[in-house]
């Protein structure tokens, strides 16, 4: 069977290379174009990029040549367009390859809130896809753009679902420790972070308090209804290189009557990605560990190759009230909190028909 033909957008850098490497060998898509800034425009990509991951360069992709990121300079038999450009190029680049038919699976932050857009995790909202339906009505486009998330927002939201179905969730109060690469390769420098933990990510923070709340929504009609749930969010950026850690305290609406409880939601929990056995979707979405000193970037951020988060510590916070409870959950950024998932929705729409 022959392969559907994709291209990666700012294919050179840190994002980038992560859909690279893991669109090696893909069973359904075969990279066919890649794009770069204009510096790199014209040399193979093999000589352009400077590679960060593990593995080294995979051959497939070392004798592609760069292109713009410009529809006119991408085949026409490409069905997915894979997103990881700078959120201002995104703005002006991505509506031009919508609009030329292709279907641009994104992981830039432009675009995410608008109403006609799908903001899409698959286990969690994928019903929201049918927002594309609403948006080239809107638009007029033959094309479709569908967002991936704030890599720190998908990791809380994967582990919140099952609390919101099983029990409700009124308030969220989250901490998180987030990698540096989630800065890309030169976001911070080593004077500032060696030795030393900064207190602020710009930006991070409102889009983990509001970005969660359209995931987490219902669809009605041509839009989605933001969960009625109210998220605080104080983000950090700590000296690890990969995995994002966060600190979690949940006031339920309904109280179990055990943790174990909890736990089972957590373990039961599936979505879409598993029941159709999609190839980057993990068996479980979800992985709850006993050891009281897990989840920890070194030891958990490949869990399920990096498509699972690791969820450690859960616990009552009756101090705070009665119906609060603390835990920890980690996450790959570049894996599910970025590419990995970005892939994950294309394969749900191949899979699906979705056109």
């Amino acid at each position: 069977m022959d392969k559907v033909k994709v291209a990666v957008l700012g294919a050179t850098g840190l994002v980038g290379q992560k859909f690279i490497q893991l669109l090696n060998n893909h069973p359904w898509f075969e990279v066919v174009a890649v794009t770069a800034s204009e510096r790199n425009v014209g040399k193979k990509y093999g000589e352009a990029v400077s590679w960060y991951h593990e593995g080294g360069i995979p051959e497939y992709v070392r004798d592609l040549v760069l292109r713009r990121s410009n529809p006119e300079e991408v085949p026409g038999d490409v069905e997915y367009v894979f997103s990881a450009l700078p959120r201002s190029v995104a703005q002006e680049v991505e509506p031009l390859f919508a609009k030329k038919g292709f279907k641009v699976i994104s992981n830039a932050g432009a675009f995410r809130m608008d109403s006609d857009v799908p903001l899409i995790i698959p286990e969690i909202n994928w019903d929201h896809i049918e927002l594309i339906n609403v948006q080239r009505r809107r638009r007029g486009w033959s094309g479709a753009i569908v967002k991936n998330s704030n890599c720190t927002t998908a990791i809380l939201v994967l582990s919140l679902k099952p609390l919101v179905d099983y029990f409700g969730v009124r308030r969220v109060i989250v901490t998180t420790m987030q990698a540096l690469s989630g800065a890309g390769y030169r976001g911070v420098p080593s004077m500032a972070i060696i030795d030393n933990i900064i207190p602020y990510i710009e930006g991070e923070e409102w889009k983990v308090e509001n970005e969660g709340l359209k995931i987490l929504g219902k669809l009605s009609g041509d839009h989605v209804e933001y969960a009625d749930i109210k998220i605080s969010a104080t983000t950090t950026r700590v000296p690890t290189l990969y995995g994002h850690l966060e600190s979690v305290h949940v006031e339920l609406k309904n109280k179990p009557k055990s943790l174990d409880e909890i736990v089972d939601a957590m373990r039961e929990f599936e979505g879409i990605p598993q029941k159709l056995k999609l190839p980057l979707a993990p068996e479980k979405p979800v992985l709850v560990v006993s050891d009281p000193d897990r989840p920890q970037p070194r030891l958990d951020r490949n869990a399920g190759k990096g498509m699972a988060v690791v969820v450690g510590r859960i616990s009552w916070a009756s101090n705070i009230g009665d119906n609060w409870v603390k835990y920890v959950v980690l996450g790959h950024n570049l894996v599910r909190g970025a590419a990995g998932n970005t892939i994950l929705i294309a394969e749900a729409m191949h899979r699906l028909g979705v056109d």
